[in-house]
Order: C-alpha cells, then structure tokens, then sequence
C-alpha cells in the first residue's frame, strides 16, 4: 500500500521520462484526475485517458518530448507538501515557480488549482507539487 499517492503519481511519471516511455498508466484517483488535467491544460502532457477496471480505475498519460533534441517536456516535477511535512501557503506567500515559467499545484478549499489562479481567487491552500 502507498502511503502518499500523490509523490507515488509524481515518481511514475519521473521514471516513465527517465525511460523514455511514451505511455504510462498509474490508478486513478479525484485528485491525481485532477493533477493530470493541470498538467495536460499548461502543456506538460501529450494527452491523457481515464479507463475504469473493476478496480479504482486508471489514467492512461502520454508523455511529451521535443521533436528534435527528444527531451521530455517536464524538466521538474517535484513534491513540496508530504505527509510527514504539510506545506500551507496564503495567497499572498505563494511564490513563483522559474520566475513564471513552471507551476505550482495547490489543494485549496475551492478545488485543486495552480499557483495562478490560487491568487486570482484569493485563496490559499496545500502546496503539493512543483511542475517546470
């Protein structure tokens, strides 16, 4: 059993790049859906799938590279709130990710949202990953 889903997300998608994987399937929860419609949104990901099992169900990510040097389209992806260390941020204390360049997915009372919208709305929340 993974005691943190969402740092468990995060590493497969990591090691599918690493690998050079065009496809990678990880079980599907609200909060990964969510995360991965982020990434797709921002343009971090190729495309994604939810596919339901008699499980939990998956999510099936096609993972994007550049055409020409094949580098993967996310040079960063890493956890900042853990279970054993929450991060909370206030509006006003969340930071830039690359000066603009990256996001910052945040869980909020409202839904989970990135960085910038999190200021827009005004509300703050659980810093859980960083994407650049």
């Amino acid at each position: 059993m993974v005691t943190d889903p969402v740092a468990d997300y995060l590493t497969r998608i990591r090691n599918a790049q690493m690998a050079r994987h065009r496809i990678v399937e990880i079980p599907a929860s609200n909060l990964k859906k969510r995360i991965t419609e982020i990434l797709y949104e921002k343009g971090y990901i190729l495309k994604y799938k939810f596919e339901d099992d008699s499980k939990q169900g998956l999510i099936k990510i096609a993972l994007k590279y550049d055409a020409q040097t094949k580098e993967p389209a996310i040079k960063s992806l890493e956890r900042i709130s853990r279970p054993g260390l929450r991060q909370y941020a206030k509006p006003s204390e969340i930071r830039r990710v690359q000066n603009g360049l990256g996001v910052s997915i945040i869980s909020t009372s409202k839904g989970v949202m990135t960085d910038k919208e999190a200021r827009t709305k005004n509300v703050g929340g659980e810093v859980m990953c960083i994407v650049y």
